[in-house]
């Protein structure tokens, strides 16, 4: 039974006419996300512009009813999730590329703009926003900043945190509030753009966004190396990110997604491959060659195997291919799969592999590691079947592992998903009680009555 007041259904349902929607039907579309946890809001509502927003939070507020904004919903964490019911407030409808504007090398969106969308518009200006998320062709801007989304080109471009210029949103207390400006240099006060990206929602709701935009490199290289073990491919990486040039791309594949996709995905791998890296440079003709000399220098050394140099996009493309193959072949693992994004300093990414693999042993499960090393950003992918209730629970207690070893090798929780549900109750292992009393101020300072995204991101 729908638990909200009749009064604010009644002034939702003038506010958006058939943009509010109650129906259980309609509902339940917006009740999960790619975490797939579940839970059904009470109502729904599809708003089009910020007035329709700040007039939303204003009557949830006064009748203490929880606000819950959801982009596509392909958040790993149950971000979007609505747990204490209320209103689920979907950005879909808010989908315009208000400006873009190449002399300021900046763009301003709305929340609901598809990243893929987005770029394809930058596209004919020559320019790009370097967030690339796996999802880039169908996860929105909002997401992308609620939980400050990274990809492979933050190693040399920043994640979403970096790569935003301003903000517009509606803070929970129902005040529409501009943060930053379109310039890339100011110092006027505090930073709060930069706090908002990444609160996954539970500060105010995102707007509109002014973004930071990247021209597009004339060209790109790519080189495969293989290692015959993780250390060595760690080595690299330190050697890699020590020198001049940064590559655009550096992505890791541990032993087991190195034989999953050789064996099951049909990548064109040695047998003795032990570990891999993706190298990609990017840059004009004149400057590329040397930029990708210096990345094959630093990619040489003990341990590796073999390495392979891409001449033109074609080439590129063949070498992307185990990487590529990866996704589907964990699938022949196990039904299941939990996927978390620990983060540690890219020196520590053997310890953490290492450990990763003793835990794999220890719980009888599967567990295959791969990401972007040049961050220090490792997805642990924990495979079991969710039917067989003994291996969900030590797949459970597995990753609570993984969390306290990344924390243990001075890394945190997360690099790119965020926290939402599934690692909020390991928040007092990654901050401590002072750190975690100052972000709970700021949140009642955003949000005095507590209603955007309640039970996330924060532990009790």
């Amino acid at each position: 039974m729908n638990a909200l007041p009749p009064v604010l259904e009644t002034e939702l349902a003038e506010l958006l006419g058939d943009a509010w929607r109650t129906d259980p039907a309609e509902r339940l579309t917006y009740a999960y996300d790619n975490s797939r946890r579940e839970a059904l809001p009470d109502a729904v509502a599809l708003p089009t512009d910020a007035a329709q927003v700040l007039a939303l939070v204003r009557t949830c507020r006064r009748h203490r009813v929880p606000v819950v904004a959801r982009g596509r919903g392909t958040n790993t964490t149950g971000a979007a999730v609505p747990v204490a019911g209320g209103v689920a407030v979907s950005f879909e409808r808010m989908n315009r590329i208000l400006q873009i504007r190449p002399g300021d090398r900046c763009a301003v969106v709305e929340p609901g703009v598809l990243n893929g969308d987005l770029q394809a518009a930058l596209r004919a200006h020559g320019l790009f926003w370097p967030p690339d998320p796996t999802s880039a062709g169908y996860c929105t801007i909002g997401g992308n900043l609620a939980c400050n989304a990274g990809g492979p080109r933050a190693v040399k471009y920043g994640a979403s945190r970096d790569n935003v210029l301003a903000l517009t949103a509606v803070s929970g207390g129902g005040e529409l509030i501009r943060c930053g400006s379109a310039t890339t240099k100011g110092s006027t006060g505090y930073d709060l753009q930069r706090l908002l990206v990444g609160s996954e929602g539970t500060l105010a709701l995102i707007v509109e966004a002014t973004l930071r935009l990247v021209p597009l490199p004339p060209e790109r290289r790519a080189v495969r190396a293989i290692y015959r073990d993780v250390a060595s491919a760690a080595q690299a990486v330190a050697r890699l990110m020590a020198q001049p040039v940064t590559p655009s791309m550096l992505e890791f594949m541990d032993h087991h997604a190195v034989r999953l996709a050789r064996d099951v995905g049909g990548a064109r791998l040695p047998a003795d491959a032990g570990a891999l890296l993706m190298i990609e440079a990017d840059g004009d003709a004149d400057t590329l060659p040397a930029a990708l000399a210096a990345l094959i220098r630093a990619a040489g050394g003990d341990g590796l195997v073999s390495l392979d140099a891409a001449e033109d996009e074609t080439a590129r493309a063949a070498l992307w291919a185990a990487r590529k193959a990866l996704s589907p072949a964990l699938r022949t693992l196990a039904p299941g799969k939990i996927n978390e994004d620990v983060v540690v300093p890219v020196s520590r990414i053997p310890d953490l592999v290492e450990g990763v693999q003793r835990l794999a042993d220890e719980f009888a499960l599967p567990i295959v590691c791969f990401g972007h090393a040049g961050n220090g950003n490792l997805h642990v992918n924990l495979m079991y079947d969710p039917a067989d209730d003994d291996q969900r629970a030590r797949a459970q207690a597995a990753m609570a592992r993984v969390f306290a070893l990344a924390v243990a090798l001075g890394g945190t929780l997360s690099g790119e998903h965020g926290i939402g549900l599934a690692k909020r109750e390991f928040m007092p292992q990654a901050i401590d009680a002072p750190t975690l009393a100052l972000m709970r101020a700021i949140k009642a300072q955003f949000d005095p009555d507590g209603i955007l995204n309640p039970g996330k991101l924060l532990p009790p």
